[in-house]
């Protein structure tokens, strides 16, 4: 047999084309995978922006959140509370925040607002009327009285002076202080000249409770307090501005709609008085005639009490059922209200106090509490 031999040209162009077809192949090859490794890359690297502008986005919006919480004085543990108008919010599951304490007596809290004297609740056997003060002296005469011998415990002709200076400012003018503190003798005084006046009808125990009914019992009217006063218009120049009922008078709602803002309430609230759509408390305060009665409580207790409707009464049922209230207005911590029980007996006793509140009183409450107001 022959060998054919192999042309060697042929030889390298076979290898040389099936090289180029390799190479070809190759390249096309590598350039989808690169194309795919870019595509993948630029997939992976959008992805990750929108994860990180979204990361921004929430953290903008926490930081926000947490500067508005700061800002407004909110604990941020807290619950949400309203960016308008005035809010109360329950912490009775919130303890307050790192408090310390300071002990205080009973004499310290007593005469601070918020004791509650009315037919169930005498004043205490304690109680010290050497603070009350001539509203007529301690103004210089700028509020007027009916007598200079009108007397009331300071913190509460200070409310009066700064609702008056406010009433003012606002168009309206001449108030009088009608009537104030009446020691536990000047009661007792007018109680006896009822039972006079009804013993000859009724006797025991049938005469006192009727003479109840015009009169208060000696230690269980407001006026025992010290902090409660009536008002009423009069000009010494003008007998007309005196004659109006003082509850239909402008001056007269304008206080009963504004007092409140300087830690006054209106005391005994009626069916559509002392202004229309008023609702009636007589069953909680035990008063059904018309009067003309404010009454010291502090700006703290005054503000909740007016957003929720409250008389006096009500309002300390309220806080033993939710010892711990913060109060806003606009988003901002204004108030943060907590009360504590001491008893009826305990001659001192220690409180807690906040060193972020801006200010703060504490009140015997004549329940066996007292109501710590701190202000932010």
């Amino acid at each position: 047999m022959r060998k054919q031999k192999r042309d060697p040209m042929k030889v390298v162009v076979r290898w040389t084309v099936i090289l180029i077809v390799v190479a070809v192949a190759a390249s096309l090859v590598g350039s989808g995978i690169t194309a795919y490794r870019k595509n993948l890359l630029a997939t992976k690297q959008s992805e990750a922006q929108e994860i990180n502008e979204e990361r921004d986005r929430q953290y903008a919006v926490d930081l926000a959140e947490f500067e508005r919480a700061s800002a407004s004085g909110a604990n941020l543990a807290w619950p949400a509370q309203k960016t308008e108008g005035w809010d109360i919010i329950d912490l009775t599951n919130y303890p307050l925040e790192n408090p310390g304490s300071i002990t205080m007596t009973r004499q310290d809290t007593m005469y601070t607002g918020m004791l509650l004297v009315n037919q169930w609740h005498s004043r205490p056997d304690d109680f010290d009327d050497s603070g009350v003060t001539s509203v007529g002296s301690y103004t210089g005469g700028k509020i007027g009285v009916a007598n200079y011998n009108i007397k009331l415990f300071p913190v509460a002709i200070s409310a009066l002076q700064d609702a008056v200076s406010a009433a003012a400012e606002a168009g309206y003018s001449h108030y009088m202080v009608s009537e104030g503190y009446r020691s536990w003798d000047d009661q007792n005084t007018l109680f006896q000249k009822a039972l006079d006046r009804l013993k000859s009808n009724y006797s025991g125990d049938a005469l006192i409770e009727r003479a109840k009914k015009d009169v208060n019992y000696p230690g269980t009217s407001e006026f025992n307090s010290g902090l409660a006063f009536t008002l009423r218009l009069y000009s010494r120049t003008d007998a007309s501005i005196g004659k109006p009922a003082y509850s239909t008078t402008e001056a007269g709602q304008w206080m009963n709609e504004n007092c409140w803002k300087y830690g006054l309430v209106f005391r005994f609230p009626l069916s559509d008085f002392p202004l229309k759509g008023t609702a009636d408390k007589s069953y909680k305060t035990g008063i059904t005639a018309q009067l003309n009665l404010y009454r010291y409580v502090g700006k703290g207790n005054a503000a909740v009490m007016h957003v929720l409707d409250y008389c006096m009464e009500e309002y300390i049922e309220y806080l033993q059922e939710h010892p711990h209230i913060a109060v806003f207005e606009d988003g901002t911590l204004r108030y943060e209200i907590y009360r504590q029980y001491v008893g009826d007996d305990a001659e001192s006793f220690t409180v807690p106090t906040m060193s972020r509140a801006s200010d703060y009183t504490v009140s015997l409450d004549n329940m066996g509490g007292v109501i710590i107001v701190y202000e932010y």
